[in-house]
């Protein structure tokens, strides 16, 4: 322990010089003898303590940069007594992690002549690295990347990848931000934990020997394993592990069954970290392990999993080499910065066969702890849930909600990147199309009215119509005698001389007030209902070539049955509207609906990027998309009037004595109200979720303790658009790595960044509501987006969303009609 030695002044010393000098003393005694961590955690005395004979570095100094001769108060991992804890929800934080090669993800791939120039050796990689970093010319780091490509195409071995984009995204920006996020959430975890003081050594080596103390081999070396821990802990005998994802190492967790088997470990816990959720396969092995501990030793929690929740905001600024995402983006030209729900589309594959490829690819590459967990988001469960403030220069953020896949590993998600396009090019349809164009016409009166020609041109135009055709189909289906609901409608309908009978009627969806709030400068879409309505209508148009004795049914009985269809029918293929999946592109068109009209009103105010775009009747940029390029209305027009004049379903009803027979079909579609919801409300029922989906826009992040993701992006970069390159010149921004993936996230040694703004206690989702997750002025751009002040709620109208959804969506639609029918004797 440090001393200090008391003062004495000296008789002729004047009192006030006196008194000053002792409170000097004090001072310098107490800046000797204490050093703390966090302001006011005082130490605790240390204990006489025998450091162990291991490798390793020093926790405080090797990631905090700074030296405690001992622990501190509250220092230690919790959890300690359960086999799997999570720290609490209001704990869940972020932290920043540069990222500089994302800045290349739009990279074109290498020409012959610039593979030439660019070389593929070691020696052409090291020169090219040093000139960018001499010159900081961007041409020297593309050159770099590409000899990196090179030297892969050139070993052409089992891990060569020959497409350059997928060899970007997995070995140049994988495996930099893979090592940098394992050293950011090492520092996170260290400082959060208060792991200082001399007891705590990170990148501890462990040489494996088994239970009788011999040598466990490593067959690849033919030597003695090693294992390394991240952190090691003698006086409590803890084995920590830290991993930024929330996935195990198969060959990690092998090693770790001998050293707690060893006799110098036969006493210690191995302790796993998870920065995200803790996968299924990770939770089951850990369980197993414990139990065979406790087994053997009769010891409980020998093996246990702590998950302290904290997601990883990849850093970068953007450059004329950054990929143009055109997701939310209002420009043509200007790079968009995308985001995590982009990100995570193009690494799950547009196909479950291509998703199950690339999860394959990804996990060989050994940069989960990078990426999170590829192929984890469910897309066909994928919801637009927010649109922030539409900001000139600024673009948009946005953010969206899915369910995770039960298991990644065996049925990854799939098909993310159609999804998003779907929800980006009807949201700007909606903008671009004035109002008396955002019809559809299913009538078959009028087959030259159908839809405007522009909209038919559109994926937005051709969902409505086709889910309106089907809900035709769902209608007769549901007036089937053979489904409960039928036989019902058919016992109670009206008859005219014994037989039961139906009029003709329109049906068409209408949305339900959409649940809606207004805050943080944005829009929160929390839920998008639809409802199905239907009323009676006659057509010219006669089927039954007048031989329909039901069209002699009263005012009164088409009353009945009219009734009898709202009570009966409709809440069930309302039920269908609103789940079923084959109606899900339906609702994705009606969220983008609502988002577009926020975006309107908030042009209405102030010029918005989106200004050249509202009411331009200009959709050349978002037409129909492959499969669906060569689409024609008509060919659903005829669908619906082969329908109209044959039937959908056939069907006999027993009445009279008699059975009789018949042919149905119907459907339609409208508009959309919406209601904003007041703030307590809001924050009653969806706690965090502005705290999360501020996250959402740059990192995805969990939705509170369940398995609903959010991640979003930005439609626009911040930086100013740039000049275009010359043809011939290359980029370059902090050297990407390229080298052999480590023993998992974080387990090697590493000193590189991580812990910068936003790693450090506090730094996590920001004080307020909208307020960027660690965000500290001067941060360079990444994903998009600032904070934006709340504006208040909107007035709860009732009227249509904005200028408003689809105003005149009026499908005038057929119905059930009786097409044909047949007598026949009973006993027949």
């Amino acid at each position: 322990m440090t001393t200090t030695q008391a003062t004495v002044a000296s008789p002729t010393e004047l009192p006030w010089r006196r008194q000053a000098r002792r409170r000097l003393a004090a001072v310098i005694a107490l800046i000797a003898t204490t050093s703390v961590l966090v302001a006011g955690l005082p130490h605790l005395q240390d204990e006489a303590f025998a450091a162990p004979a291991l490798t390793g570095k020093r926790c405080d100094e090797s990631l905090l940069g700074r030296r405690f001769e001992a622990p501190v108060a509250g220092s230690g991992i919790p959890g300690k007594n359960q086999q799997f804890s999570v720290n609490p929800e209001s704990d869940w934080g972020s932290y920043f992690v540069d990222s500089p090669s994302r800045a290349f993800d739009g990279l074109a791939a290498p020409t012959a002549d610039q593979r030439r120039e660019a070389g593929n050796t070691t020696a052409d990689i090291a020169k090219w690295k040093k000139e960018y970093a001499r010159t900081g010319n961007l041409r020297f780091r593309v050159l770099e990347i590409y000899a990196r490509y090179g030297q892969n195409l050139a070993r052409n071995n089992a891990g060569t990848i020959r497409d350059f984009r997928r060899y970007l995204d997995l070995r140049i920006i994988g495996n930099e931000f893979n090592r940098l996020k394992g050293n950011g959430f090492e520092s996170r975890v260290v400082r959060k934990f208060q792991l200082v003081g001399p007891h705590w050594l990170c990148q501890v080596e462990v040489k494996v020997t088994d239970r009788n103390g011999r040598p466990v081999i490593d067959s690849r070396t033919g030597k003695q394993a090693v294992r390394i821990y991240d952190a090691y802990n003698a006086r409590t005998k803890e084995l920590v592990e830290f991993k930024s994802n929330g996935k195990h190492i198969a060959g990690q967790l092998r090693l770790d069954r001998h050293v707690l088997r060893s006799p110098d470990f036969r006493d210690h816990s191995l302790r796993l970290i998870t920065g995200e959720k803790t996968s299924g396969n990770t939770l089951r092995q850990y369980r197993d392990l414990n139990a065979a501990i406790q087994r053997e030793t009769g010891r409980s929690n020998g093996a246990t999993i702590r998950e302290h929740r904290s997601s990883a905001v990849p850093r970068y600024t953007p450059n004329r080499y950054s990929l143009y995402n055109p997701s939310f983006n209002p420009s043509p030209t200007r790079v968009g910065t995308g985001g995590p729900v982009d990100d995570a589309a193009y690494r799950s594959g547009r196909t479950a066969e291509e998703g199950r490829a690339l999860q394959r690819q990804y996990q060989q590459a050994n940069t989960r702890g990078g990426f999170g967990r590829p192929g984890g988001v469910d897309f066909s469960t994928l919801e637009l849930n927010y649109v922030g403030n539409a900001v000139k220069g600024k673009g948009i953020d946005y953010s969206f909600r899915a369910d995770y896949v039960p298991d990644e590993d065996a049925n990854p998600g799939f098909g993310g990147e159609r999804a998003i396009q779907l929800a980006s090019d009807a949201f700007f349809t909606w903008l671009a199309l004035t109002p008396d164009r955002m019809w559809v016409n299913l009538n078959p009166d009028e087959p030259e009215r159908i839809m405007d020609e522009g909209f038919a041109g559109t994926d937005a135009g051709r969902i409505l119509l086709e889910a309106d055709m089907e809900m035709k189909r769902d209608f007769s289906r549901s007036i089937d005698y053979r489904t409960p609901e039928g036989k019902q409608l058919w016992d109670a309908a009206a008859k005219i001389d014994g037989m039961p009978c139906m009029h003709s009627s329109r049906n068409w969806i209408t949305p339900k007030p959409a649940k809606v709030r207004q805050q943080d400068g944005g829009i929160y879409i929390l839920e998008a209902p639809l409802r199905v309505e239907s009323t009676a209508q006659e057509y010219e148009t006669d089927p039954s070539n007048g031989e329909n004795p039901c069209l002699a049914l009263t005012e009164d009985q088409i009353r009945h049955n009219q009734d009898l269809i709202n009570r009966l029918i409709v809440p069930v293929v309302e039920e269908k509207i609103n789940t079923d999946p084959k109606y899900k592109d339906l609702r994705t068109v009606y969220r983008s609906r609502v988002a577009a009209e926020w975006v309107r009103l908030q042009d209405q105010r102030t010029a918005t990027d989106f200004r050249s775009i509202i009411n331009s009747n200009n959709l050349r940029r978002w037409p129909l998309r492959a499969p669906n390029e060569d689409w024609d209305k008509m060919t659903v027009w005829r669908e619906m009037d082969r329908s109209f004049r044959e039937g959908e379903v056939e069907f006999e009803v027993p009445a009279n004595g008699e059975v009789y027979i018949y042919s149905y079909g119907g459907v339609d579609f409208s508009r959309a109200p919406r209601n904003n919801i007041p703030r307590a409300t809001f924050t009653a029922e969806n706690p965090r979720l502005d705290v999360t989906t501020a996250t959402s826009v740059r990192t995805e992040t969990a939705y509170r303790d369940t398995e609903t993701a959010y991640l979003g992006g930005s439609g626009t970069q911040l930086a100013p658009e740039p000049p275009a390159p010359p043809a011939d010149d290359p980029p370059s921004d902090d050297p990407p790595a390229d080298d052999p993936p480590g023993d998992g996230p974080g387990s090697g040694p590493g000193s590189g960044p991580g812990n910068g703004p936003g790693s450090g206690p506090g730094s996590g989702p920001g004080s307020g509501p909208g307020s960027v997750p660690g965000g500290q002025a001067g941060d360079p751009p990444f994903y998009g987006g600032e904070p934006v002040p709340d504006n208040g709620p909107i007035a709860s109208t009732g009227a249509d969303v904005g200028g408003i959804a689809v105003t005149a969506l009026v499908l005038a639609m057929l119905g059930a009609i009786l097409l044909w029918w047949q007598r026949r004797r009973a006993e027949e």
